[in-house]
């Protein structure tokens, strides 16, 4: 959209300030808009509920150590820009405290990347992340898994299915790794599948040169953990490949598919196919830095006619979660 002066940008907004301290009243118009977003009609409507002037934002938001311009902050409820650097990021934080905000409410539609149309659920929120971060560090716990489990990716090649009913119906993983200390013999997989998914019926497929061990599962997240052990053990530089696949199909429509890497280094390549008769109107890439952080790089990408299929390569990783989203009209 076109920007507006700075001058007309600020004075749209000026009004009268009650004590920031006062109990606000219910208003069941910001809590739908909190829900459903996006970002920049929320944070319109928390700022004209609380009846604070940006001036006064801004002036809130130095008390927390924050400084953001009032014309960025006009630009934001815009919906001209969005907040990106880590500074911002502290600035909305920090606004759902000064405007009486449920936690997380404004930094979760930032962290759904795209503003959802009307009628379409939103991604994975931010919240539903951390709790999964959370129940992770358990179930890698249960499984005696170190944060380090002695291998570096190489190359990572997964495919992914979506089905009759537009769900994920499995995945399917190729990993090139290299040891960095002796005596590594198995590999900790992790799956985290759509919201409503059920990852008790899931099934975790050892398909070449790795055998399946122990699996946990949290059913609160969807999050699912696995042991791929190798018959042998590896030796400090060693390098080994390895597949294997989770069978899914428990959620309901599958809108995106993302990948979250803790290290930098080696290939990325996902493959998202789809069944010939129920093909998405578009595609996209996208990354995150973090799962607070908003989503960027994105980037249309071709489906293929015959293989009904689209792709994305990334030569050469980066900490943070890269993925394909799509629409299906």
């Amino acid at each position: 959209m076109p920007h507006a002066s700075q001058h007309a940008a600020v004075a749209a907004v000026a009004t009268a300030e009650p004590d920031v301290d006062r109990a606000a009243a219910p208003n069941a118009e910001l809590d739908a808009v909190l829900s459903r977003g996006p970002f920049h009609v929320a944070l319109r409507a928390a700022i004209a509920a609380r009846g604070l002037p940006l001036q006064r934002v801004q002036h809130h938001l130095s008390r927390y150590g924050v400084k953001v311009g009032v014309t960025s902050l006009s630009y934001w409820q815009q919906g001209a820009r969005r907040p990106q650097r880590p500074e911002s990021l502290r600035a909305v934080r920090a606004r759902e405290e000064i405007l009486q905000l449920p936690e997380e409410s404004l930094i979760r539609l930032l962290a759904e990347g795209e503003e959802p149309a009307a009628g379409r659920p939103a991604a994975r929120s931010y919240r539903s992340l951390v709790e999964a971060d959370g129940v992770l560090e358990r179930l890698l716990a249960e499984l005696d898994a170190p944060v380090d489990g002695g291998l570096h990716t190489l190359g990572l090649h997964e495919r992914v299915r979506i089905g009759v009913r537009r769900e994920l119906t499995g995945r399917e993983s190729h990993h090139i790794v290299r040891a960095h200390r002796d005596g590594v013999d198995r590999f900790v997989a992790v799956y985290h599948g759509d919201p409503g998914c059920t990852p008790d019926l899931m099934r975790v497929q050892a398909l070449e040169n790795c055998r399946t061990g122990r699996v946990r599962h949290d059913h609160d997240t969807g999050v699912l953990v696995a042991e791929l052990l190798f018959d042998t053990r590896l030796r400090s530089g060693d390098t080994f490949l390895f597949r294997y696949g989770v069978e899914d199909g428990t959620a309901g429509v599958s809108r995106e598919y993302a990948r979250g890497f803790g290290l930098a280094g080696g290939q990325y390549a996902l493959q998202v196919r789809f069944d010939e008769l129920h093909l998405p109107v578009r595609c996209h890439r996208f990354v995150q830095h973090s799962a607070a952080a908003p989503r960027s790089g994105r980037q249309e990408l071709p489906l293929s006619g015959r293989h009904h299929s689209v792709h994305l390569v990334e030569p050469r990783l980066r900490t943070g979660i890269v993925g394909i989203g799509w629409d299906w009209g």
